[in-house]
């Protein structure tokens, strides 16, 4: 699986994530631990947009904090 992430995030929320994800693809997808392949990439916040707003100028959002601990600019 391809996950793509704003800069921000920390290892320890890198492998938490890794660690939920997977155990959910064991679950629900009757996949081996070991087959469950997961690759971060960070994605500068010019090329992302959301809502048709780049996530660099998404005022809306910068400074909140996510459900995952980060700063949600850097969702």
């Amino acid at each position: 699986m391809r996950v793509e992430l704003l800069p921000g995030r920390t290892v320890d929320q890198r492998r938490r994530f890794a660690e939920l994800v997977t155990d959910a693809a064991v679950e629900a997808l009757g996949a081996r631990r070991q087959d469950v392949r997961i690759m971060f990439e960070e994605v500068a916040a010019d090329f992302v947009a959301n809502g048709g707003v780049l996530a660099s100028e998404d005022a809306d959002r910068a400074g909140q904090v996510s459900r995952f601990g980060g700063a949600s600019a850097a969702d």
